[in-house]
Parts: C-alpha cells; sequence; structure tokens
C-alpha cells in the first residue's frame, strides 16, 4: 500500500538483513480472521517464533491464536483495547497503538499557516486510529485559523476501505475541481491514490500524506510539489526497537502490554513517534522549520493540548462539512 503495511514489510525485512535473521512475508488470502489466523498457524509450523502483525484486524486474531502458540512472540501495531475486545494479553504479545491524534493536528496546522483555507479530509474506513488522525488535522487547522485570523473550511469524508478505486477518485474530482478544495489529507492506506489523482488534475491541488512520509512517492508518482507535508508515526522505529528488545532478551519487560507512543522529545522532533517530515514538509514564511519546533515544544510542554476523543467531531470554530462514508 505503500504507507503502513509496507513500512512494517521493509522494517521487518531490513532488520532481519542488517541481522542476518530469517524471514518470511505470510499474506493472508482475504481479509477475514480465519484468513489470517491460517498464516500465522503456517509461520509457527514452519518455525518463525516472533511474528509481527500490522492492523487492527489483526485483534481478534491474537485473541486465537496468542496462548495456542505461547512460544511465539507476537508484535502488534495499531491493535489497541478496542480491537481485544474483554481478552487480556499473555505475556507473549505487545501491541504498539499511537497518538495520531497529534501528528493529525500538526498537518493540520501546518496545512493552515501555510495559506492552505479549503481542505480535505479523506479516511480509509473510520477506525479509531483513522479518526484520530483526522479530528486531529481539524484541531490543528483550527488553532492556526484563529492564530492567523484565516477562514477555514474543512471537507470531511470516509471512503469506508482502505484502497483508492474510480469511485473515490470522481468524489476527489469534486472536491477539487468544483468546491474548490487545495489540499487533501489522505488518511488510509492506499485510498492516498485516489486523492493524488484528483488532484494531479488541478494545477497547484495538494495532497497531505499519512502514517509516514509521503511525498517521494505521491510526488514521484502524480507530480512534483504534491505534497504539503505527511502525518506520520514511527512504525518503523517501533519494529526496529522490539525486534533489538527481543534479540536481547528483553521481551520480558513488554510482553502483555498495549503501549501508547506519541512525543518523546520537545527539543528533537524528529525522535517522536508522531511527527511531520523536516526533509519534505513545503516549509515557508507561514510556517518554518523554527515555528513547527515551536509547536512540538509546546505540545511536548502541555502548553497546547488536543482532544483524543474520537466519539464527536471536536468542537471548532472552522466550518467542517462532514458527508460520512462514500461507499
Amino acid at each position: 500500500d505503500q504507507s503502513f503495511n509496507q513500512t512494517t514489510y521493509e522494517a521487518c525485512k531490513a532488520y532481519c538483513d542488517a541481522n542476518g535473521v530469517p524471514f518470511n512475508y505470510y499474506k493472508p488470502a482475504g481479509d477475514s480472521t480465519a484468513e489470517r489466523v491460517a498464516m500465522v498457524e503456517a509461520a509457527a509450523d514452519e518455525g518463525y517464533n516472533v511474528i509481527v502483525m500490522p492492523g487492527y484486524a489483526f485483534g481478534e486474531t491474537i485473541t486465537q491464536v496468542a496462548e495456542e502458540y505461547a512460544d511465539v512472540t507476537f508484535i502488534a501495531l495499531d491493535v489497541g483495547e478496542g480491537d481485544l475486545g474483554d481478552y487480556t494479553l499473555p505475556s507473549n504479545v505487545y501491541c504498539a497503538v499511537y497518538q495520531e491524534e497529534l501528528c493529525g493536528y500538526m498537518a493540520g496546522y501546518a496545512a493552515v499557516k501555510l495559506g492552505y483555507t479549503h481542505l480535505g479530509f479523506l479516511g480509509g474506513m473510520a477506525v479509531p486510529a483513522v479518526v484520530r488522525y483526522g479530528y486531529g488535522f481539524v484541531q490543528g487547522a483550527d488553532a492556526a485559523a484563529v492564530e492567523a485570523g484565516a477562514d477555514v473550511t474543512v471537507e470531511y469524508v470516509y471512503g469506508n476501505q482502505f484502497f483508492g478505486d474510480a469511485d473515490i477518485t470522481a468524489y476527489m474530482d469534486n472536491w477539487y475541481q468544483t468546491l474548490g478544495v487545495q489540499a487533501v489529507f489522505a488518511c488510509g492506506g492506499g485510498i492516498y491514490a485516489s486523492a493524488a489523482e484528483a488532484a494531479a488534475k488541478v494545477d497547484g491541488a495538494k495532497v497531505i500524506g499519512v502514517d509516514v512520509d509521503q511525498a517521494g512517492i505521491i510526488d514521484g508518482a502524480y507530480g512534483a510539489g504534491m505534497t504539503v507535508t505527511s502525518a506520520m508515526k514511527g512504525l518503523a522505529p517501533t519494529v526496529q526497537h522490539m525486534l533489538g528488545e527481543v534479540a536481547a532478551g528483553n521481551f520480558a519487560n513488554y510482553g502483555g502490554k498495549i503501549e501508547t507512543l506519541g512525543l518523546v522529545s520537545g527539543d528533537d522532533p524528529t525522535a517522536n513517534y508522531v511527527q511531520i517530515p523536516m526533509e519534505t514538509t513545503q516549509w515557508g514564511d507561514g510556517f518554518t522549520q523554527d515555528d513547527y519546533k515551536t509547536l512540538v515544544k509546546a505540545m511536548f510542554d502541555g502548553t497546547v493540548t488536543v482532544s483524543n476523543d474520537i466519539t464527536a467531531m471536536p468542537a471548532v470554530t472552522i466550518t467542517v462539512n462532514e458527508y460520512g462514508n462514500i461507499k
């Protein structure tokens, strides 16, 4: 998907290649728990004793396999309490979730400070991680609008899937060409492709990436300078760190836990598990790297706070037009 899943895979492979560890990729045949469980069983039967699982959909899989394969270490990304039900994690499972609302806020704040006043949010499925991105984005755009005295509108919709297609591209065409949306935060795996395809048809139209720095992917395929910034979370650092801890015999410090990862430094934005890219963000007079560092420090210190409540759209002063699901 050139985003969440691919980054997790590449981080696993890079660690294993660098450390001489046998590695294999098991791809479920379809989108069901039974098919995910079948791949866990295949991996375990073939002797793999560390299994990395990317995505909330592996929650139910964990409940079915973790105790059966007690000698296997499971590392799950974006699997939280809500994905596990009332299941208590055993000591061979570690889950990491992220404060997506924080990097979503950074991206929305940056976009408005850089002069974009008509924004869009295109989410994948309305799962907690995606909603946190979106609600953070709205809060950041609102804060910047208040500071700048700008009139800002955010169009807000979910595609109800994690990939782009002709229907979603047509929907994005309407946003860019008819509504006049200037930049869309495309948040949900491969769904970014529909936003980028639509943006490529309109001079000056922009996209905001997600999960990883997508500038190279989007700008390379759809047009140089298309990506304003990306709201990133530390998937690769989490994988690299956890595999290293397993290898060092330290997994007992993590097993049975769900860890929420966010800001760990107020002075070095690149050290955080949630950030926007220093290298490829389209910095300008309205929002410089120094401005970004100031924002991160304020968030780390608690001077700037971001709600992680996903029960309802945040109360903001900007205009937010909610459209539900495209499909």
